[in-house]
């Protein structure tokens, strides 16, 4: 089970990471990602960066693991990512929802005592 990556693809990959890396720095330069976020999508790339150089590093993680096909591990880990990082983004969704109702009774409620204000 000896495959080894062709280098074309190896150098792909390695741009790749490199170019999305450096997407994600201008993301955070320019505020549109936040600091929470960014250190999420950094790992992640550094990790696809580290097995783009070291070539046989999926072979032997999937060996280890017991994987008999190791692109496999790959999907398995995105999955396995992909799930954690909705399960997060719905408890801040219902956070934000939570603050929303709140702020739309707040404002509610000093609207009525302005009316009450502007009536006296």
């Amino acid at each position: 089970m000896d495959t080894v990556v062709p280098l074309r693809i190896q150098i792909l990959s390695i741009i790749g990471s490199v170019f999305f890396l450096l997407l994600i720095g201008r993301l955070i330069l320019k505020g549109k990602l936040t600091e929470e976020y960014a250190v999420l999508w950094i790992v992640c790339t550094v990790v696809l960066l580290v097995l783009s150089f070291w070539r046989a590093g999926l072979e032997q993680m999937a060996a280890f693991l017991g994987v008999f096909y190791a692109p496999s591990l790959i999907f398995l880990a995105a999955l396995f990512g992909v799930t954690i990082f909705l399960v997060h983004l719905s408890v801040v969704a219902t956070r934000l929802e939570h603050q929303h109702r709140v702020l739309a009774q707040e404002i509610a409620l000093l609207r009525n005592e302005l009316r009450e204000l502007q009536k006296t």
